[in-house]
C-alpha cells in the first residue's frame, strides 16, 4: 500500500466513528419510523409546537439510523418530525452525506419546501448532527433558507471544519491525497479545516438575521476537533458544552447525536425556549 493511502486510512477510520453505532437502514426500520408517526406527511403541527422539525443526518449516516433516538423523543413531545437522505454517491447505498456539501444544501432546500407544503407551516426548525448541523448554514446563507427557518440546532457540528486531532495537516505531505479525498468523498474534503467550502461559508460572519442558533458540543469529540471549533459567533447564538450541564456525560461525537438524552433535552429546550427546563444529569431520565 502506498504511504499516502496508509495516511488516509486512519483519517477515514476516525470519520467513521461518527457512525460507530449505526448499521445500514432496512425496510423494517423505515417502516418503524413511518409507523410511529415520524415522517408522517399527514402530521399537522400543534399550537404548542407550530413548526415541523427537520432532522439532518451526518456524514456516513442516513435518515433513519441517525435518528432512532431523537426522532421518537421529539415525536413523543408532540412535534411533527421529518428526516431525509442527502449527499448520495453513485454505488454507495445506506451511507450518505458524502457528496459536495453545497449540492446537499440544495437537497435540503427542496425537502424543507416539501415539508412546509405538507404541513401548512410557514417555517420549520432544523436539527442536525455533525455535517448535518453545519450544512444547513449554507442553505440559510446562500439559498434563501433564512425566510423559512426559525431555529438551527447543531449537535457536534463541523461549523469551522476539523483537523481530526491534527491528521488533516498530513494531507499536504502526500501528493495527490487531498485530490483523492475531494474526488471520492467531496463532503470529507469540504469539512477539512480551511477548505474552500468552509472559507466561503464563514466569510462575513457565522449567522444570518432572523434565525436562532444552538450548538451542542462535547469535550470528548474525537471527530470534529478541536471541539470549540464547532461554536458559532453572532447574534442569536447559544453555544453549549454538554459537560457543563452534566459532568458525568461521557458522550463523544457519535453518542451525543445518537443516544444522549441530556443532549436531546437541550434540543427540546432550543426548539421551545419559552418552556425550557434546566438541563442536568437527571434529564437523562426525562
Amino acid at each position: 500500500m502506498l504511504p499516502w493511502k496508509r495516511a488516509l486510512r486512519p483519517l477515514a477510520a476516525l470519520l467513521l466513528t461518527a457512525t460507530v453505532a449505526v448499521v445500514p437502514a432496512t425496510t423494517a426500520q423505515a417502516a418503524t419510523a413511518t409507523g410511529s408517526g415520524w415522517n408522517d406527511y399527514s402530521c399537522k403541527p400543534s399550537a404548542a409546537h407550530p413548526r415541523p422539525v427537520v432532522l439532518v443526518h451526518g456524514t456516513f449516516a442516513n435518515s433513519v439510523d441517525n435518528w432512532l433516538g431523537l426522532a421518537p423523543y421529539l415525536k413523543n413531545r408532540d412535534y411533527c418530525v421529518f428526516s431525509f437522505d442527502y449527499g448520495h454517491l453513485p454505488g454507495v447505498p445506506f451511507f450518505h452525506g458524502l457528496g459536495p456539501i453545497d449540492k446537499s444544501a440544495e437537497q435540503l432546500k427542496t425537502y424543507v419546501d416539501k415539508v412546509l407544503a405538507a404541513t401548512g407551516a410557514a417555517e420549520t426548525d432544523l436539527v442536525g448532527h455533525s455535517q448535518g448541523g453545519m450544512m444547513p448554514r449554507y442553505y440559510l446563507k446562500f439559498l434563501g433558507g433564512a425566510a423559512k427557518v426559525n431555529a438551527l440546532v447543531g449537535i457536534a457540528p463541523s461549523n469551522h471544519g476539523t483537523t481530526l486531532n491534527g491528521l488533516t495537516h498530513l494531507l499536504a505531505y502526500f501528493p495527490g491525497a487531498a485530490d483523492l479525498l475531494s474526488t471520492n468523498t467531496p463532503a470529507l474534503a469540504d469539512q477539512v479545516a480551511g477548505s474552500a467550502f468552509l472559507t466561503k461559508l464563514n466569510e462575513g460572519g457565522d449567522t444570518v438575521p432572523g434565525v436562532t442558533y444552538t450548538v451542542l458540543a462535547t469535550r470528548y469529540d474525537e471527530v470534529v476537533t478541536p471541539y470549540r471549533s464547532q461554536f458559532l459567533s453572532g447574534p442569536g447564538v447559544r453555544n453549549v458544552v454538554i459537560q457543563d450541564l452534566c459532568p458525568l456525560d461521557l458522550s463523544e461525537h457519535a453518542a451525543i447525536g445518537l443516544l444522549d438524552r441530556i443532549a436531546f433535552h437541550e434540543v427540546a429546550n432550543a426548539l421551545d425556549p419559552a418552556h425550557a427546563r434546566p438541563t442536568t444529569c437527571a434529564s437523562a431520565a426525562g
